[in-house]
């Protein structure tokens, strides 16, 4: 397997990304998850599906978006996590002095409808695995 790398930050670099990965015969399409990707999440989708492309993500909202499935951390959990933080800073603790957490609630969002569409059948045993499919 041979990995592509396609570093994008704005319009005119996803424009870019858009016409060269179809010229590279790429079999599968994975995003890293950012504040950047997550605005151009359905592009991403409409471009993944138009090429035929599976898809994987990092967050649910790309797969509501129409990529074909996320594995990443829960963001909403996450969300609340960093309210608990600032709720304790607010009260007097000091940042350097709270412990670094990781996320611990994962989820896996796949998108059958996407899968159809590409001509994709997802095994029975993952989607069985799935905390959430899109029909």
């Amino acid at each position: 397997m041979t990995l592509l790398y396609h570093r994008v930050r704005d319009k005119i670099e996803y424009d870019f990304a858009f016409e060269e990965i179809p010229t590279e015969q790429a079999d599968g399409l994975l995003v890293f998850p950012d504040e950047i990707s997550i605005e151009y999440r359905r592009q991403i989708g409409e471009f993944a599906m138009k090429h035929r492309l599976p898809s994987i993500f990092g967050w649910r909202e790309y797969v509501e978006a129409g990529g074909l499935m996320a594995y990443g951390p829960n963001r909403a959990e996450s969300l609340r996590r960093v309210a608990v933080y600032v709720d304790k800073i607010l009260k007097g603790a000091k940042p350097a002095e709270l412990p670094v957490e990781q996320p611990t609630k994962f989820e896996l969002v796949i998108n059958l409808k996407t899968a159809k569409q590409i001509g994709l059948s997802i095994p029975p045993n993952i989607l069985a695995r799935a905390d959430r499919v899109i029909r």
